[in-house]
């Protein structure tokens, strides 16, 4: 009887030390995960929504650390020495996504690299530019002609409209 006792005392303390590394690879510190976009997890979260900004989104998790809410997105790839703008911009959206869901506005954001986390404030400053970014896509949406940009040919080479395209790199 023993000998069962610590088999599952065993067992225990092995799933315990499973689930916590596969949090600290997603780069998720303490907190309960209330969202999840990835499939590890379960079945897949309906997106949020914002309708004021028409806006949605998924991130890949959403911790609950006392009264505050935490966006979290993870990134693979390479490990830049600091997060790119493009991330930072995404994570705002999400925290405004955050805030618009569950009515209390987010201090910061987690962008998890492989190896290397941030934590982004969530300040007037970014909320600001993302709202600006929000708005000049929906404006540039209902423009007619809209010029491609070419700042990346990879992206170029892997764009599924570059064969109907008349601005593509060839």
């Amino acid at each position: 009887m023993l000998w069962l006792a610590l088999l599952i005392l065993g067992l225990a303390l092995l799933l315990l030390w499973m689930a916590k590394r596969q949090r600290q690879e997603a780069g998720l510190p303490g907190g309960r995960i209330i969202y999840s976009d990835t499939s590890q997890w379960g079945s897949l979260e309906k997106p949020l929504f914002a309708a004021e900004l028409g806006l949605t989104g998924k991130p890949d998790y959403l911790l609950k650390k006392g009264d505050q809410y935490i966006p979290v997105e993870v990134k693979s790839g390479t490990t830049p020495a600091a997060p790119y703008d493009a991330h930072i911009f995404q994570l705002g959206a999400y925290c405004l996504l955050t805030w618009e869901t569950y009515g209390v506005r987010p201090d910061y954001g987690i962008l998890h690299y492989h190896g290397r986390t941030f934590a982004i404030d969530f300040t007037s400053e970014l909320e600001n530019k993302v709202r600006q970014r929000i708005t000049d896509i929906q404006m540039g949406s209902r423009r007619k002609e809209l010029p491609r940009s070419h700042e990346a040919p990879q992206r170029c080479a892997r764009c599924g409209f570059r064969s109907i395209c008349d601005q593509s790199i060839r």
